[in-house]
């Protein structure tokens, strides 16, 4: 679910319970991390994935307060070497907004060439970068002499790649859609206000 504008701490509370997820643990760990900090937007994405034998959950809350960003994610896990029982893992990051560096918004539709404004895209990714990840990608740089044997060192390119979470029509309904549409245009105006 998604909102914008002013909220309270129980309409983001509903939107957890509603994704069905462990939402007392959910709850707790977003609601500790928000902090008194009114909630002028949120996201709750929740995603199943398919592991050999095993259904696996994740979900992800994105939330958006007035100075900052706070992405929560929770894992669940079967009995293994280190829990004799099945577990859950929660993470929170609380993020300044004037830290973010880059809001990314891809979009996918069908028929381009039919495409009319305001048309639901099939599939949105989120992808926003404050620097905590780096990807590094390296490969050995040559020229184009076939018989060239020197050294010409490495090329390659540098990503932030902090958190990108994938949204579509068929997997996750048009109305997650849509609020990932409205969140990421918070946040995006967010991080501007935050430079002005």
């Amino acid at each position: 679910m998604a909102k914008t504008g002013t909220t309270t701490t129980q309409d983001l509370r509903s939107a957890i319970e509603r994704s069905g997820y462990y939402p007392a643990l959910v709850s707790e760990a977003v609601e500790s991390a928000v902090g008194p900090e009114p909630i002028t937007s949120y996201l709750v994405h929740q995603e199943t994935t398919f592991d050999a034998n095993e259904v696996r959950r994740h979900v992800t809350v994105l939330v958006l307060t007035p100075s900052r960003f706070v992405v929560s994610h929770t894992d669940e896990q079967n009995a293994d070497a280190t829990s004799p029982v099945p577990y859950a893992t929660t993470s929170t990051e609380c993020v300044r907004l004037d830290r973010i560096g880059s809001v990314v918004l891809s979009r996918m539709v069908a028929n381009p060439e039919t495409y009319t404004p305001g048309t639901l895209p099939r599939e949105v990714v989120l992808t926003i970068g404050w620097g905590a990840v780096q990807r590094l990608d390296l490969e050995p740089a040559g020229c184009s002499d076939p018989n060239c044997e020197a050294d010409h060192g490495y090329t390659g390119s540098a990503t932030a790649d902090d958190l990108s979470l994938r949204v579509s029509e068929a997997g996750d309904g048009p109305e997650t859609v849509r609020q990932a549409l409205v969140f990421a245009r918070a946040l995006s105006e967010a991080t501007i206000a935050t430079r002005d």
